[in-house]
């Protein structure tokens, strides 16, 4: 039997992927800086398990520490900061309370592309960006991993989690 020279690489990574996720080494890819000559606005919303924050302030900084552009949230959850043109991705996003005496309050948002403008700003983003950090830097693919990692699905029937009704009506029946 012949095989198209093009069917071995789907073949190969069919098998690949049936691997599990769990066991996956850490990724060797280290973050790696790309400069973009147009400048780009963020913008996004501010919120805690508590609901939305008003107040503190939002810092874009390079991965080296430079500081790029802030603002101050002033009665207002929603944030708005223009990148300059000729800085390094990804951008960090961060969040210091206005009472920033707690360090539990501090927040992180990784932009990764500036083709994408909106990125939230939460516990939720934090914990990402800390896990995509411990699998080798912020790059598309940590991230990518660590957000896969933070979403619930049980593994036996790929049910919502916390599905509470009848299984037969949950997405419109069995199927």
């Amino acid at each position: 039997m012949k095989y198209s020279h093009k069917l071995i690489p789907i073949l190969v990574f069919s098998l690949l992927s049936a691997c599990g996720k769990e066991h996956a080494p850490p990724s060797t890819h280290k973050e790696t800086a790309v400069k973009y000559e147009k400048s780009v606005i963020l913008q996004g919303a501010v919120s805690n398990n508590s609901g939305l924050l008003k107040t503190g302030k939002i810092t874009a900084k390079s991965l080296n520490g430079d500081v790029l552009a802030e603002t101050i949230l002033e009665n207002s959850a929603r944030y708005q900061l223009q990148v300059p043109a000729g800085s390094l991705w990804p951008v960090l996003l961060h969040y210091v309370p206005e009472k920033a005496n707690d360090d539990n309050e501090k927040m992180l948002s990784v932009a990764i592309q500036p083709t994408t403008t909106k990125y939230d700003i939460n516990p939720m983003t934090t914990a990402i960006a800390k896990q995509a950090k411990l699998l080798g830097g912020y790059t598309l693919s940590n991230l990518t991993r660590a957000a896969e990692e933070r979403v619930h699905v049980p593994d036996a029937n790929k049910t919502s989690t916390g599905f509470r009704g009848d299984p037969t009506t949950q997405y419109g029946g069995w199927h």
